[in-house]
């Protein structure tokens, strides 16, 4: 099964807290040294999942501390601990306590099975489970958040789990410095309405609301040169509507270069849009579909009617898994055992199914009052995908809702003006629908394409919300 290409992203940055207990040196003469060399190579096996901040072993107290702080003031995005030998928790806790950034605690060892020959060194260096057992219970009872592996450094395993700690992390750092632009909001739709401060304390993005002004001032300082380059890739990205005026597509691009320059111009991660505030600004002729297709496409947050919190979930998850998408339960295909998935007109074209360009069309659409909004039509390739909610539940109480399914051949509908997706839950259809109205699901979701199911978990857990797997 194919799987939308997953956009490159840069390393995430682990600092590495390598603990082993100073004692052991004027026992084991060199043991220093041998655990330094040891540590280098796991590093070296896991160069793929993240960058690695190492200097040396942490034999002490104050030596965890001091490494600790560095990382912190480097801004890292993680920690990853490994026990060399037997390390005392307690040493661990102050510096954790003064710590911002995720950890992880990493149980392996040099060897892999005892031999008949051990001797009390080969016992000493491979003993890291019983100090890895002091530092979590330390790090539990401190209410200290951290995330575990057990198990080979051989047979790939690690390699996952680090790569997916090191995402998540990198994740949850950049949630923190996240900032959404927000334009207008549906009235009355309640489960976008959320507490900011909560967000900002516990999530961490930063919701911005700025008038449809601010908008329009970029969009008019798009020049015509710009559009016209911009519809020449077009042609190429997109099979466009031979019934498409140039004037039209043209709009739209100018539509989106200005939206893009107002969210970079800002800094923001992403955007929410509710389109009554373009129909009734009374400047604009045409709904930003393409837009938020394109913007969708360059790697931003975007959700629609001032759903500001679904748009950073859907910035967050292309950190985290590589690409994401913006959608919503459109109805149940009980036949098909799958949850059709579509909204009113944007979508990331960059999910398109391999074998086909997404079709541009000349679109009739009546809401907002305005002309016909050029919209890509396309659906996905087959393959795995999960479909994740954000649900405010009070005070700083956020649940993830996450379902895990497949997208099948997608079926070809004639007359579906929209991009759209076939979800098949693992859980069905119908058992799914019950369970996110039980959970409190929203009704736009967040799609990523692939099986980060660990990840994913891994990002509530540091993130320090709630996981639900329906």
């Amino acid at each position: 099964m194919k799987q939308p290409t997953q956009e490159k992203r840069s390393l995430p940055r682990v600092g590495v807290l390598a603990l082993m207990l100073e004692a052991y040196e004027p026992i084991f003469p060199g043991i220093t040294a041998q655990q330094t060399a040891y540590v280098r190579e796991v590093l070296d096996s896991l160069s793929s999942a993240a960058e690695f901040r190492f200097e040396s072993l942490a034999l002490n107290r104050a030596e965890i501390e001091r490494m600790t702080a560095q990382y912190n003031r480097e801004g890292l995005d993680g920690i990853l601990i490994l026990l060399c030998s037997y390390s005392q928790g307690q040493y661990l806790v102050r510096a954790m306590q003064e710590n911002r950034l995720p950890l992880a605690l990493a149980l392996i060892q040099p060897d892999e099975t005892v031999g008949d020959d051990f001797e009390e060194l080969e016992l000493t260096v491979n003993q890291g489970i019983h100090g890895s057992q002091d530092n979590a219970n330390a790090l539990l009872r401190a209410g200290i958040p951290c995330a575990y592996y057990a198990g080979s450094r051989f047979d790939g395993k690690l390699l996952t789990f680090v790569s997916d700690f090191g995402a998540a992390a990198q994740t949850v750092r950049r949630m923190k410095t996240m900032r959404i632009g927000i334009i207008g909001k549906l009235a009355g739709m309640g489960d976008v309405v959320t507490d900011d401060m909560a967000v900002y304390r516990k999530l961490g993005p930063e919701f911005i609301y700025d008038s449809i002004g601010a908008v329009t001032k970029c969009v008019e300082q798009v020049s015509d040169e710009a559009v016209a380059e911009r519809v020449k890739q077009e042609q190429e990205i997109f099979t466009v509507d031979p019934k498409m005026p140039p004037e039209r597509h043209a709009y739209a691009v100018k539509l989106y270069l200005g939206l893009k320059r107002y969210v970079e111009e800002n800094g923001y991660a992403g955007y929410t849009a509710h389109f009554e505030e373009f129909g009734a600004d009374g400047r604009y002729t045409q709904l930003p579909l393409l837009a938020a297709s394109n913007l969708l496409a360059d790697g931003y947050g975007y959700a629609a009617e001032g759903d500001a919190s679904c748009a950073a979930m859907v910035a967050g998850m292309r950190t985290l898994c590589g690409i994401a998408n913006f959608s919503e339960m459109y109805m149940m295909d009980l036949k098909r055992d799958a949850i059709l998935l579509c909204h009113a007109g944007e979508g990331n074209w960059k999910t398109c199914r391999k074998d086909q360009k997404p079709f541009l069309m000349d679109r009739v659409f009546n809401e907002g009052g305005l002309s016909n909004p050029p919209t890509p039509i396309f659906a996905p390739d087959a393959g795995r995908a999960s479909l994740i909610s954000i649900v405010h539940l009070g005070g700083e109480r956020f649940r993830l809702v996450v379902s895990h399914g497949t997208l099948p051949e997608q079926p070809v509908l004639r007359k579906i003006d929209m991009p759209y997706i076939f979800f098949q839950p693992d859980s069905g259809a119908a058992k799914l629908a019950e369970r996110w109205l039980e959970a409190g699901g929203t009704h736009h979701e967040t799609v990523v394409y692939g099986d980060h199911r660990a990840r994913i978990r891994l990002f509530a857990q540091l993130l320090g919300v709630e996981y639900l797997e329906l």
